[in-house]
């Protein structure tokens, strides 16, 4: 009965409303184009931003690894080759690029499905457009504030008079990178999945019967997209539970809200 109703209100909105979808399949490989080159553009020019200022951005990444250590005199970072350092600087660059340039990659490919949407769902895409950066930072400053510095302290206990941990300065700045942009895409979660359910795409009651393969699944991604070592793992896995569980709720309010409206718009019907 519902899903009537939604395709008689989709039938009954303004044939433009739906333009962008009737366009030519060339047509949308070259908006899709577009909004690649629109992209590509800003990570390149924020790349280029970001390489004059990568040694401020190395203090920054550098804040958890001096937490192991209390005397500054102490810390002690070394580089194997003699351009290391200098392909060090590019990769900084380019994650500097690729964090602050996330919001406006976003826009880019909402500026691209946008034009296939209803009116509803291009209202409901906006406020989780608005959350997907707010989403990318909490989980940047998970890594940095709890996981990387417990996973740093782990490590650093393991040394003995005769073994000293000697870190080399790119497989460092290589695992906070790696961490930072692994959490910051896996908090997107509850954004996507409220998304599909504004949609009508998801449903509770599927998010609940796939609760254990969804404990299945996050232990896989956790330990295919993280370093081999139990914290960074599960520093990841358990926030990404808690996520779905979030999502779970998120979604049973946007159908107790729908069937509410659904209630509503039948009792005023003569």
């Amino acid at each position: 009965m519902a899903d009537t109703k939604q395709i008689e209100d989709k039938t009954a909105e303004k044939p433009d409303e739906l333009a962008g979808s009737e366009a030519p399949l060339l047509e949308h490989l070259i908006e899709l184009r577009k909004r690649l080159i629109y992209s590509a553009i800003a990570i390149v020019l924020l790349m280029v931003a970001c390489f004059i200022f990568a040694g401020q951005i190395f203090d920054v990444l550098l804040g958890p690894y001096r937490s192991i250590y209390p005397n500054p005199g102490d810390l002690e970072l070394i580089y194997t080759a003699p351009q290391e350092f200098f392909f060090t600087q590019l990769n900084l660059a380019l994650f500097g690029a690729i964090f602050l340039g996330f919001p406006f990659v976003a826009s880019q490919i909402y500026m691209f499905v946008a034009p296939g949407l209803y009116k509803h769902e291009r209202r409901a895409f906006i406020p989780y457009l608005v959350a997907t950066p707010i989403f990318f930072i909490l989980g940047a400053c998970m890594v940095y504030f709890v996981v990387l510095p417990m996973a740093l302290h782990f490590f650093a206990g393991m040394q003995t008079e005769e073994i000293r941990m000697l870190t080399s300065v790119s497989e460092y700045l290589g695992l906070a990178m790696t961490l930072i942009l692994a959490f910051g895409v896996c908090f997107q979660l509850p954004v996507v999945l409220t998304l599909l359910a504004q949609i009508d795409l998801v449903h509770v009651d599927l998010l609940k019967k796939g609760r254990r393969y969804a404990i299945v699944g996050i232990l896989g991604f956790a330990a295919f997209i993280t370093p081999p070592d139990p914290i960074s793992q599960i520093g990841l896995a358990v926030p990404m539970y808690l996520l779905y569980e979030l999502s779970i709720l998120s979604v049973r309010m946007i159908e107790r809200r729908r069937a509410k409206a659904e209630a509503e718009r039948a009792a005023a019907e003569p």
